[in-house]
């Protein structure tokens, strides 16, 4: 089915753009979101006026964000954690717990979905992206040490994100229909290739 975008969509791309999109996306997430309309004769005619406007409120959330993305850039999170000998943890530092970190540290409400990395499951040093708009993504400083220990342990050396993994993160996190079997059973499987290699 063929959209017209009133909205940015994450991946997707900017409002006025026309995109072909399966149809139960379009019908199940993008149209009663009204993130989307159908893209018919007349709609195309009118992809100017919405891009125009949409640059306009992309512009206005910019302003509106900067303050939030300087905070976020500068700003330190810590999180004492149990994990195995090999730095493995019990568990994760998940997207929820970086997001309230967040709002206890600074006071900024930020939707967990807007964390885009994966959930973190060795102790370290690691840089978050955040989203606030399509062009602002500033990055958080995420340090994760064993209880007990003191966060000035961990080595200096900050790692980031395989590109290639935050893409993928990307599209299952924006995809409200994925599952969490349908992850489980993902994992599994390679899981499984690896260890018959």
């Amino acid at each position: 089915m063929k959209v017209m975008l009133l909205k940015d969509v994450y991946n997707l791309g900017r409002a006025g753009d026309v995109r072909k999109v399966a149809d139960g996306y379009a019908r199940n997430y993008l149209l009663p979101r009204a993130f989307a309309v159908p893209a018919t004769v007349g709609v195309q005619k009118q992809a100017e006026n919405v891009r125009a406007a949409g640059d306009k409120r992309r512009e206005q959330e910019n302003i509106d964000k900067a303050d939030t993305a300087e905070l976020l850039a500068d700003l330190r999170l810590e999180f004492p954690v149990r994990a195995g000998e090999q730095g493995r943890l019990y568990g994760s530092v998940t997207h929820q717990m970086i997001v309230d970190a967040i709002k206890d540290s600074t006071g900024e409400k930020i939707d967990r979905r807007n964390v885009i990395a994966p959930p973190i499951r060795e102790l370290g040093i690691v840089e978050i992206p955040i989203r606030l708009t399509a062009d602002l993504i500033p990055s958080v400083t995420v340090v994760v040490y064993q209880e007990g220990d003191s966060s000035d342990s961990q080595d200096d050396s900050i790692s980031g994100y395989d590109e290639s993994v935050i893409v993928n993160d990307l599209s299952l996190a924006d995809n409200d229909n994925s599952s969490v079997d349908e992850l489980i059973d993902q994992t599994e499987s390679e899981d499984l290739d690896s260890t018959s290699e």
